[in-house]
């Protein structure tokens, strides 16, 4: 018989990032401790100088993606510039290296090429990790950010009643890149 296990949302006084670090996060096997985060979760992309921004989880979707406008990809394939936009509205002109191109099959059935980067996550709270994103045009989404499941793994379990679970958006409006 395979084991079952039972998860508890547990509310505690402590940041994502110092809960994280006690319970040795990743831990990739099954049934390791994990943080509890909900459908929408506020984050910031440091390395890109991008806060706050409201994602979505998505275990259904492999990659994770984030709203980009104006992509331009230099002669050589290795950098990219783009525009996106924060949760209030506001243009940030973006630049970084392109780790790969690859064609991504959408939820509509449709696969088109994308461009992935490598960058760093925030999470309110402080818990800090990398996630490869892909550049789309979300403008029609109600989130500019998709976190998919290889982003997740190893760190998260969703609870799909919840949202913004590890912190209010203040906690990221303060966001300064070199202070993290």
């Amino acid at each position: 018989m395979k084991p079952i296990f039972k998860a508890v949302a547990e509310p505690v006084a402590t940041s994502s990032g110092e809960l994280a670090a006690a319970l040795g996060l990743p831990g990739k096997e099954p049934g390791m401790p994990r943080l509890v985060i909900g459908r929408r979760e506020w984050i910031a992309l440091p390395d890109l100088g991008v806060s706050p921004l409201n994602a979505k989880t998505d275990s259904g979707a492999r990659s994770s993606s984030i709203h980009a406008e104006n992509v331009s990809l230099s002669a050589d394939e290795k950098f990219v510039d783009f525009t996106t936009t924060n949760h209030f509205g506001v243009k940030i002109a973006c630049h970084a290296s392109v780790s790969r191109i690859a064609r991504v099959r959408s939820s509509s059935g449709v696969a088109r090429k994308r461009i992935f980067i490598q960058t760093s996550a925030v999470l309110a709270g402080g818990f800090r990790w990398t996630i490869l994103v892909s550049l789309a045009n979300r403008a029609e989404m109600q989130c500019p950010m998709l976190l998919g499941r290889r982003a997740l793994a190893g760190y998260f379990l969703i609870d799909p009643q919840g949202a913004h679970l590890l912190g209010s958006r203040r906690s990221l409006k303060s966001f300064n890149p070199d202070n993290l």
